[in-house]
């Protein structure tokens, strides 16, 4: 098969959480487990840092392998879901599997999988440990897809587990309070394997503390000890901080290849967690790497979809946010920013509680509803009067293609464009990977 018709095979066989939502769910690490002990255990067989958490995550992972890069280790990178290219998912130093390398291994284990008929992220896996234990990478940054106690990542053993925060997404798999999310995601809480949480929440905080006292894991809140201080040297393209840990500054100013609102939270997160890593485990980051890393972040790592800018005259940016926590911080940002008129591209998938961050949009906007182009995608005329019950004036449109261009089309050089709701939506206007 080509890679185009073994991509198709894997979409049209194996259930996609990306495509068909909660029905794509295995609540169980079974099949995982039997594709690993097909390969040979390779999640065994590479050192890796498991990152989990409601927001933050893929950015806190894109930064730790900057990091590690820049500190010369081969590096892999793990992260779901992908925007436009299936092999976003599984990197090795900032580049794809190639297309050669998924072909083969879906040929290779064709009858396995028709035997035990993973889920789409459960053959994701399963490819990129393989392909990282082949490899033989130094060590392997492995972002949790959803939750953490029952997720197919969760069949490590890192050196480390991070968890960025808890918030409100997902609670119909989930649970519907902050200490039942938090306790799904406390599940990637290793015996004797220290654990970073990234913020201290007062809902959240005594679940974890309860699993690592279970586990006998040391644990440590990042943003009791580090913040990041916006400096006044950022834009929209990058961000610089002050660093305080403990209280004390850290020399100098820090840049970081991204921007956006939770960005400062993420960085706090970061190095927090490098400074966690045990001492036995080799890894050595020396201090220049953190700053050559994070300064690099996007040419280092290909990271994307998140508070991009796109365009200028008028500024075009899109934000992965589709959360009520993502969504607030991201609105909450723009108040900060300099343009003259705000016009919002956006739309949702079908089983997100819409109604609950509709409210969080601003009704002094220009608003343009479209489907994103999968099965999922919620009707943009549903959503366009679901939202003028808020006080939100807009048109839906038959794409997004055709509600981003009407945008750009309506904006003057001084507005604003923004795409958010769905990375599905984001998904259709990036740039095509080269």
């Amino acid at each position: 098969m080509s890679y185009r018709d073994t991509l198709d095979y894997l979409y049209a066989r194996l259930p996609m959480f990306q495509r068909i939502g909660p029905a794509a769910f295995k609540k169980d690490l079974d099949n995982t487990l039997a594709l690993c002990a097909l390969l040979g255990n390779p999640q065994h067989r590479f050192r890796s840092i498991h990152v989990g958490g409601t927001n933050g995550k893929g950015s806190v992972s894109h930064m730790l392998a900057a990091v590690c890069q820049a500190a010369g280790l081969k590096t892999g990178l793990y992260v779901s879901p992908h925007y436009q290219d299936f092999r976003e998912r599984i990197k090795i130093d900032g580049r794809y599997i190639s297309r050669r390398r998924v072909v083969e291994f879906v040929a290779e284990h064709r009858a396995q999988i028709e035997t035990i008929e993973p889920s789409f992220f459960e053959l994701c896996v399963a490819m990129a440990f393989d392909y990282f234990a082949r490899e033989k990478v130094d060590i392997a940054i492995v972002e949790v897809g959803l939750g953490g106690r029952l997720d197919s990542t969760n069949v490590l053993r890192p050196l480390l587990s991070v968890i960025t925060n808890i918030s409100y997404d997902h609670q119909n798999l989930l649970g519907d309070t902050l200490p039942q999310i938090a306790a799904e995601k406390a599940g990637i809480i290793k015996p004797g394997i220290p654990v970073v949480i990234g913020e201290t929440h007062p809902e959240s905080a005594p679940v974890f503390l309860a699993k690592a006292a279970e586990t006998g894991s040391a644990i440590v809140f990042a943003d009791q000890h580090i913040q990041a201080l916006e400096h006044a040297g950022s834009d929209w393209r990058a961000t610089e901080y002050n660093i305080l840990i403990d209280g004390l500054a850290r020399p100098g100013t820090l840049r970081v290849d991204a921007a956006g609102p939770y960005q400062a939270k993420n960085v706090a997160t970061v190095l927090q967690a490098l400074a966690c890593l045990p001492a036995e485990s080799g890894i050595r980051i020396p201090p220049a790497a953190i700053g050559e890393g994070l300064a690099q972040l996007r040419s280092r790592t290909r990271f994307q979809g998140r508070w991009q800018v796109l365009g200028q005259s008028p500024t075009i940016l899109c934000d992965s946010a589709h959360n009520e926590a993502g969504i607030r911080l991201a609105f909450a940002e723009l108040a900060r920013r300099p343009f003259r008129r705000l016009h919002v591209v956006t739309g949702f998938v079908n089983d997100k509680e819409v109604d609950k961050v509709l409210g969080l949009f601003p009704a002094a906007a220009q608003y343009y509803f479209a489907k994103a182009n999968i099965p999922r995608g919620l009707d943009a005329s549903v959503l366009r009067d679901k939202a003028a019950t808020f006080g939100l004036q807009g048109k839906a449109y038959v794409s997004v293609r055709n509600a981003f261009q009407a945008a750009r089309r309506a904006a003057a050089p001084e507005d604003l464009v923004l795409v958010i709701g769905s990375i599905f939506v984001v998904a259709e206007v990036l740039p095509r990977p080269r």
